[in-house]
């Protein structure tokens, strides 16, 4: 299969090694050493979690950066990305695990007010749409955090502010929201992520996802407990929509912080990179493009889920234009790559089988996969 025209780059990061725009700079040079005539366009693309911010700013948004309250409570610095009245606010820049020293976990007292922070100075400088990626965080308090810095108080049975952190919601009596920022008011916050868990139970925010972050089995029922509790309380303050929306698609997403975007901010919930692709201009480029390479780290069951390259290669193959991916590793058959619009996956681990180097050297081995792909689909 021959194809000339203009090759489009729409991949993820590949996470621990390279970022999206590190990916699309190696991939451009491994074209253009098979076919130096190549045109070529990057637009590196992000699902919400972690690396949306970047995405953002690569496709010419402006970055800007605020002091915030880190998972920890300790000061950390997080950026977010702003145009034309829209900013682009990735929790995982003020209460991710990536900020997390190597080995430590606090899966009952990790806190989002770092990110209802980040949100305040997105208001603050004149936001008026919010696209709201979750994913990758530290924290399980349901968004108690955020919805703190942003006014609210949560008090236990004495009249005291309940502790940061998913353990201590054990103790919430009262919620007050009356003095919720009232500018949020007139900000329309779209809640984008690849998780549609509900808040809590099972398939909840702690259950599937609190042993990520270090959560044992008497931590997770804790933190369960503690998300129950935050529900019941809201749903008596504010009605049964805030208990319905504990059940919600995405209620359970980045440690229940979908939750509290739902009940307390409004938000709409859409999948990540639905929203993404549409801020960051890939329907245009889609257009011009007549080839596309997508990726990311690890092509497995889960990135047939809403990740990232689903969504590229979905909106490719509606669009009539062929999808290969590259990635480091692949763990799913041809048969489901096909399925999902990918008529090709390339995966370092072919040409480097040890994980470790592969990683250290993904750059260099990415160039040499996107020279077989230009031989294989760009003669």
């Amino acid at each position: 299969m021959a194809h000339t025209g203009r090759v489009l780059i729409a991949a993820d990061k590949f996470k621990g090694s390279l970022t999206a725009v590190e990916v699309a700079e190696h991939v451009t040079a491994g074209l253009h050493r098979a076919r130096p005539d190549l045109e070529v366009a990057a637009l590196p693309v992000a699902d919400g979690g972690d690396g949306t911010v970047a995405a953002a700013v690569a496709a010419g948004f402006a970055r800007r950066e605020v002091r915030v309250t880190g998972p920890l409570g300790e000061p950390v610095t997080a950026a977010y990305a702003l145009r034309d009245g829209t900013a682009v606010v990735e929790m995982a820049e003020a209460s991710g695990l990536q900020l997390l020293p190597e080995g430590v976990f606090a899966p009952l007292t990790a806190t989002t007010y770092g990110t209802g922070e980040l949100l305040l100075a997105a208001v603050g400088a004149g936001a008026r749409r919010i696209v709201f990626g979750v994913g990758g965080s530290a924290t399980t308090d349901g968004g108690a955090g955020m919805l703190e810095a942003l006014g609210a108080r949560f008090l236990d049975r004495d009249g005291d502010p309940v502790p940061h952190g998913g353990g201590p919601l054990r103790e919430l009596d009262t919620a007050d929201l009356a003095r919720l920022d009232p500018r949020l008011r007139e900000v329309e916050v779209v809640l984008a992520s690849d998780v549609d868990n509900p808040l809590t139970g099972p398939q909840g925010a702690a259950a599937v996802y609190g042993p990520q972050k270090g959560a044992g089995e008497t931590e997770v029922a804790a933190l369960d407990a503690g998300l129950s509790r935050f529900a019941r309380v809201l749903g008596e303050k504010l009605g049964p929509e805030a208990a319905a929306a504990a059940e919600a698609p995405g209620a359970g997403a980045a440690g229940g912080i979908g939750y509290g975007a739902l009940v307390g901010l409004g938000a709409a919930f859409r999948p990540g990179i639905e929203v993404l692709l549409e801020v960051l201009g890939f329907a245009p480029e889609l257009d011009r493009a007549d080839f596309v390479i997508t990726g990311e780290g690890s092509l497995d069951a889960q990135t047939l889920h809403g990740k990232a390259p689903a969504g590229v290669a979905a909106a490719a193959q509606a669009a009539g234009k062929p999808v290969v991916a590259v990635c480091g590793r692949l763990a799913i058959d041809e048969a489901a790559l096909r399925r999902s619009g990918i008529v090709a996956a390339y995966p370092l681990t072919e040409l480097e089988p040890d994980p470790a180097v592969c990683m250290a050297q993904a750059g260099p081995l990415l160039e040499r996969v996107a020279e077989r792909i230009a031989r294989d689909h760009l003669a």
